[in-house]
């Protein structure tokens, strides 16, 4: 199974963060990486359970890290 595999990005429209945090992701993963990126304030009850946490990178929902993108702790649960 890929190092990928179940890899989901919790990010909202217009946010910053979120976009910085996609960008060191796709440095670190490479060309071709498109993750499953899920906009919390489409669904009311992610908005509720994420609220102002975004983004928030998961595999298998357990979370990676938050808010900043933290290389260390991406490349350790990736094992890039």
């Amino acid at each position: 199974m890929p190092v990928t595999a179940d890899l989901r990005l919790y990010v909202r429209d217009g946010c910053p963060l979120c976009d910085e945090f996609l960008l060191e992701l796709g440095l670190d993963l490479g060309p071709g990486f498109e993750p499953d990126a899920v906009d919390v304030d489409a669904d009311p009850a992610l908005a509720a359970r994420y609220g102002l946490r975004v983004p928030v990178l998961e595999q298998g929902g357990a979370v990676i890290c938050e808010g900043r993108y933290d290389r260390d702790r991406v490349r350790r649960a990736l094992r890039l």
